[in-house]
C-alpha cells in the first residue's frame, strides 16, 4: 500500500518511477535498467534491503540510494549509512520531505550544491517545477519540463533518445515512436531553436552558456 501511495505521489511531482515489491526484483531491476535513484525498503521479501545494498556496492555501483524503513532506532540507520545508504527516512513520512531529500542525494551526486540548474538565461527550479527565461516564466507540460531537467543537469552534454525515453516513461507506459521528438519541438518552439541543438546520430543537447 504503501509503495502504491509512494509511486502514485512521485510520478504526480513528475518523477518516472519503477515499482518492485522483493528484493531479488529489485536485483534484476538494477541490473537490466539504468536509474537515477533508488529508494530502498529495509523489510523487503526475498532478501532484506541491506543485502540488496551491500551487493550493490560490492559491485561497484554507485547509484545513489535513499533508504525508506520503519527500522528508527540509532543502530539501524548507523548501519544503513555505514552499508552506503545516501540517507535515511523513517515511516511514516511526509511524500514533500521524501521529494526534498530526493532532490538532495541527486544534487549531492551530480556534484552541485545549488537547488536551481541555471543554464544561459534559462533558471529551472526541480522543487517548484517553474522554469524562467530570461526571468519571464515560461509554462511547459510535465514530460517537457522532465525532459528539459534531463538536459539541463548535463549542459553540453548530448543525450539519445534512449536515455531521453527511460527518463520519461516508466514500466507499462507506451511510447510513440516519435514522442521524444514532439517534446523537444514544443521546448524549441517556447523556448527558441537554438537553445537545444540535435546532433545527428547521437542526441539532444543544451549548449553551455
Amino acid at each position: 500500500m504503501i509503495g502504491r501511495s509512494v509511486q502514485q505521489g512521485l510520478r504526480q511531482d513528475g518523477y518516472t518511477v519503477d515499482w518492485v515489491g522483493d528484493g531479488r526484483a529489485a536485483e534484476l531491476a538494477l541490473q537490466t535498467t539504468p536509474y537515477e535513484l533508488l529508494l530502498l525498503d529495509l523489510g523487503l521479501p526475498g532478501g532484506s534491503g541491506l543485502d540488496v545494498l551491500a551487493r550493490l556496492r560490492r559491485a561497484g555501483n554507485r547509484l545513489p540510494v535513499l533508504v525508506i524503513t520503519a527500522r528508527d532506532a540509532v543502530a539501524d540507520r548507523i548501519k544503513g549509512l555505514d552499508s552506503g545508504a545516501d540517507d535515511y527516512l523513517v515511516k511514516p513520512f511526509d511524500l514533500d520531505e521524501l521529494s526534498a531529500r530526493m532532490r538532495a542525494v541527486l544534487r549531492r551526486h551530480a556534484g552541485r550544491a545549488a537547488p536551481l540548474l541555471i543554464v544561459g538565461d534559462l533558471c529551472l527550479n526541480p522543487a517548484t517545477h517553474e522554469l524562467t527565461q530570461n526571468g519571464q516564466p515560461v509554462n511547459l507540460a510535465a514530460r517537457e519540463f522532465a525532459l528539459l531537467q534531463a538536459l539541463l543537469e548535463r549542459p553540453g552534454t548530448p543525450l539519445s533518445r534512449a536515455d531521453l525515453e527511460e527518463r520519461l516513461y516508466g514500466w507499462g507506459e507506451e511510447i510513440g515512436s516519435n514522442a521524444v521528438e514532439v517534446y523537444i519541438h514544443s521546448l524549441r518552439r517556447k523556448l527558441g531553436a537554438e537553445r537545444i541543438r540535435n546532433l545527428r546520430g547521437v542526441g539532444y543537447l543544451v549548449p553551455r552558456a
